[in-house]
């Protein structure tokens, strides 16, 4: 049986983790990276991402994927769920709880074994649709 290297919590991780649960904006690295350098003026964007990999793998934390975005991190690992506006591409939780029905077959996932699901809803939030409805009204 291989050895499993154990994970230091470093300091600069500790930092990077704290401030990532302490934001609900689910930022992209380079924004968590800003707001880290106000306690580490030092760290460099590389460190910031390599720890958050890092992170990620101890499931200390969750990486989000939207179609096409950049990269976003959440340092809620409950179980939620997620809606992104398609213009500003905010991101903004969802209770599981609201989500009422997600019915899969059985044979739909033929050949897996669930481990777990990631489920976002895409929309526009009210200030991208308000400045939508600004701009048609002004034409």
């Amino acid at each position: 049986m291989p050895h499993r290297r154990q994970v230091r919590m470093t300091k600069q991780r500790q930092i990077i983790l704290d401030t990532l649960r302490k934001t609900c904006t689910h930022p992209t690295a380079d924004e968590l990276y800003h707001k880290v350098r106000k306690t580490l003026p030092h760290i460099s964007l590389g460190t910031v991402y390599r720890n958050l990999e890092t992170l990620n793998n101890m499931g200390l934390i969750t990486r989000l994927l939207f179609g096409g975005g950049q990269m976003r991190f959440d340092g809620n690992i409950e179980t939620h769920h997620h809606v992104s506006c398609r213009y500003c591409n905010r991101i903004e939780d969802i209770p599981e709880d609201a989500v009422t029905t997600l019915a899969i077959s059985p044979d739909a996932m033929e050949g897996f074994s669930m481990l777990g699901h990631e489920l976002y809803f895409v929309g526009i939030c009210n200030s991208c649709k308000e400045k939508k409805e600004q701009r048609v009204e002004m034409r």
